[in-house]
């Protein structure tokens, strides 16, 4: 640097917008475009493609930043696809989804997940993974690792219910969680854990659910 000059200043990034959203929604989608990439995943896995969908009631998250969230987290080698029985690919709404992953607000939450309204949730119906925007704008208390790492666990554990896998238990204290133990309830002595694969290897615990209470409904956020 030349004597006398000073550095030109930087410009800090723009924060991101604060996530909002009503206690009911519209029940109107907006539609994320497809990835231009191939299907992540082995190429002998059975090939499942999906839908990214937001409700057009919640601000601060567009379909395009929810789907990349979504698709990032699906194609990490920790993922679902590192099994070698699947494989998945987002495409955009001209082509047929095998499943759709979707973030709605607490009451759009209650009329998908059926038979389970406590508008606190997340869960998957059918073909539909149903995430509520009261968890990913703000996760849960308990948690004890980042924002991020809950949003991961959550696409992760309710996709895992698409792909047939059902609820399982902490295997040990200190130990971490399966992606498909209920985190979003307790860990049970288990630490935060987004992913099915750690090492190459399927963390998994005992099928079984605990009998955790589920907080109050969420009221919405403005």
């Amino acid at each position: 640097m030349t004597a006398g000059r000073s550095a030109p200043p930087t410009r800090a990034p723009a924060p991101k917008p604060r996530i909002t959203y009503p206690a009911t929604g519209s029940r109107k989608f907006a539609v994320a475009s497809g990835e231009a990439a191939a299907p992540a995943g082995d190429r002998k896995g059975r090939l499942l493609r999906y839908h990214v969908l937001v409700e057009r009631d919640i601000k601060g998250v567009t379909a395009s930043e929810f789907a990349t969230a979504v698709t990032t987290t699906l194609r990490d080698p920790r993922s679902w696809t590192a099994g070698g029985q699947w494989r998945l690919q987002r495409v955009g709404p001209e082509q047929k989804a095998d499943f759709a992953v979707r973030l709605v607000t607490p009451a759009t939450r209650d009329r998908l997940c059926e038979g389970a309204t406590d508008g606190y949730t997340s869960c998957r119906t059918h073909d539909e993974v149903v995430i509520n925007v009261a968890r990913w704008a703000k996760g849960v208390p308990h948690y004890g690792a980042s924002l991020a790492v809950y949003r991961e666990y959550v696409i992760n554990h309710e996709v895992g219910h698409r792909l047939g896998q059902a609820h399982e238990l902490c295997p040990g204290r200190g130990r971490p969680a399966p992606v498909m133990q209920q985190q979003t309830l307790g860990l049970h002595g288990c630490t935060p854990s987004a992913w099915p694969f750690l090492n190459g290897v399927r963390n998994r615990g005992r099928i079984g659910a605990y009998d955790d209470p589920v907080p109050p409904r969420d009221r919405g956020l403005s």
